[in-house]
């Protein structure tokens, strides 16, 4: 292998790993193991476990960024914006269940901004300007816009770590439910909720 296969193959390994024992659980031994190199080829690339692993969690929180910052762009109808978020995020778990499930593992290399936390944080900040031109327009005080935005994206983020293992309902349906509460409330939940057209894409 080139040097650049050679440290794709490592990261794969490794993410499996961390995915499947966590940090703790994972050792340079066994990823060195599982790629069938010696230890010091490991170090050679990454300079140890805490440098793979920041690795493979900075390439999971950039494709999550990317993932929910391409449903909150472009406007739209706030509502149609809750919808594309929740898809956004269920269709990562879908696809990326190994890096979802490094992300929401606590870890003692975790950063300010290399954390499940943290991420959902920056989403939240997003989300909440766009409450405060929403409240702003209905005569409501847009200094609780963070609040709301903390609620709506921990919300979102708490069902997925919950559908991750689930997997039931359908991704469509679960984002249909969040949708509903998260617009509706509790006092005027409909019976069966479902995703406007311009998000019924998704499966």
């Amino acid at each position: 292998m080139t040097g650049t296969e050679r440290r794709a193959q490592l990261l794969d390994v490794s993410r499996r790993l961390f995915a499947e024992k966590g940090f703790d659980g994972t050792s340079i031994e066994e990823i060195a193991s599982r790629a069938e190199v010696s230890k010091p080829v490991v170090y050679e690339h990454f300079g140890g476990k805490e440098g793979i692993y920041a690795v493979v969690v900075d390439r999971e929180i950039q494709a999550l960024t990317g993932a929910l910052t391409g449903a909150l762009e472009g406007g739209g109808h706030p509502k149609v914006l809750v919808e594309r978020t929740a898809l956004a995020l269920l269709t990562y778990i879908e696809t990326s269940e190994d890096g979802f499930r490094i992300l929401v593992r606590d870890s003692p290399v975790a950063q300010a901004t290399g954390t499940f936390s943290s991420l959902i944080g920056d989403v939240a900040t997003q989300v909440e300007h766009l409450l405060a031109d929403q409240f702003r327009g209905q005569g409501l005080d847009p200094r609780t816009a963070p609040i709301y935005a903390q609620m709506l994206v921990g919300m979102v983020a708490l069902t997925g770590q919950w559908w991750l293992d689930a997997r039931r309902p359908r991704k469509a349906e679960v984002a249909a439910h969040l949708v509903n509460l998260a617009w509706n409330g509790l006092a005027g939940l409909e019976r069966r909720p479902h995703l406007t057209r311009l998000t019924e894409t998704t499966p």
